[in-house]
């Protein structure tokens, strides 16, 4: 089976293997068949005005990195349905990165970790939130006693705001270190 045949036959689509196909369905002349059929139809005034009914929009803060770009989410019966850039907005300015333009598909993505997982045996299993901290916990002051505070570093993201680096940097040496790092690439 070759690779566009498994993607077409697969119900998740990416953008790449969308586009594949998209090229290869107008260089056969696909699309104007379906089109000259009734699979296809006009949306309604409605549909175009207001394509998800009782939606709310909600603005909050891209969370790509931590500059703190403005978005607007529309959300209906609890799930983000679609995304605006928040011309408003006095950091983003009524833009976005590529990454702040994607933002709703790692909210909705299917594999996004929701929970704290531990392995065991080969496999995951979720734990709790305090058993995820007891036992990170547990681990870092066992690996203090014995091999003592400067066997560990701190490694930051950049997605911490100031204060949340702040905060890091205030932990890193509440536990004795002075090894910490970030990644921010911006």
């Amino acid at each position: 089976m070759s690779i566009n045949t498994y993607e077409a036959l697969n119900a998740k689509v990416g953008r790449r293997s969308f586009m594949k196909m998209a090229a290869l369905a107008s260089a056969f002349g696909v699309t104007r068949s379906f089109a000259s059929t009734k699979v296809t139809r006009n949306a309604t005034k409605s549909e175009i005005k207001n394509p998800f009914p009782n939606s709310k929009l909600v603005k909050t803060i891209c969370t790509a990195c931590s500059v703190g770009c403005g978005v607007i989410a529309e959300v209906q019966n609890g799930v983000w349905v679609r995304q605006e850039v928040a011309q408003d907005h006095p950091v983003s300015l009524g833009g976005h990165c590529c990454k702040g333009a994607d933002v709703i598909n790692v909210i909705r993505s299917e594999v996004r970790l929701k929970h704290p997982m531990v392995k065991k045996n080969g496999k995951w299993h979720r734990i709790s939130w305090e058993n995820a901290i007891e036992e990170i916990g547990t681990k870092l002051e066992k690996l203090r006693q014995t091999a003592g505070p400067d066997s560990t570093m701190f490694l930051g993201s950049a997605k911490f705001g100031t204060e949340q680096s702040y905060y890091f940097r205030k932990f890193a040496a509440m536990y004795g270190t002075n090894n910490i790092d970030h990644q921010a690439r911006i």
